[in-house]
């Protein structure tokens, strides 16, 4: 069974691809808030976010004859987003803790708890927003954009335990961000 994946914004880019400026145009506005709001999710800066964005999109416009439609332009392009933000993340130096051989035990055995709280969006963004830089970025790698550990070491070049702690640190002193400091009793 020969299934293949249909793109539909396949004419937009074929006009990218002849050299037609406004079929660029066409294709940044429909991904530009997405990838926006991606972008701000991993750097945590609104004016990082906004280079990130601009520079993924001149990356994907100069490069995209290398689509091959296997899947959707707009997956292609976050790649794309998602690879530039950790990049501007990287070179800010991440300053994540050393974990190696002393996994935190209790956050690890936190990880499955937490399914009886809900929490409002907005608040939770402002929390996740207040996170120090590497909580932030490992807990919106795993979270929001679908990473497993496994990958989020491998891209941000620490170990897999790192990466869990990381994310089980996260979510704990995002608890305590939205209980003390936004005052949040959800």
């Amino acid at each position: 069974m020969n299934t293949s994946y249909h793109n539909i914004h396949q004419p937009i880019i074929d006009r990218c691809l002849q050299g037609d400026r406004s079929a660029h145009y066409e294709l940044y506005k429909l991904y530009s808030k997405a990838m926006y709001n991606t972008s701000l999710r991993i750097t945590g800066n609104e004016m990082d976010a906004e280079d990130v964005l601009q520079e993924s999109f001149v990356s994907a416009f100069k490069n995209l004859t290398s689509f091959k439609g296997t899947a959707s332009f707009g997956s292609w392009l976050k790649r794309i987003v998602i690879n530039n933000a950790i990049n501007l993340v990287k070179r800010r130096r991440l300053d994540f803790e050393s974990v190696e051989g002393k996994e935190d035990e209790g956050a690890l055995m936190e990880e499955h708890r937490d399914n009886d709280v809900s929490y409002d969006i907005a608040m939770v963004k402002e929390g996740i927003s207040r996170l120090p830089e590497g909580y932030r970025l490992v807990l919106t790698l795993y979270l929001i954009e679908g990473y497993d550990h496994k990958e989020i070491a491998e891209i941000l070049e620490i170990t897999e335990s790192t990466s869990k702690s990381q994310f089980n640190r996260s979510k704990k002193k995002l608890r305590d961000i939205l209980k003390e400091e936004l005052k949040y009793a959800g």
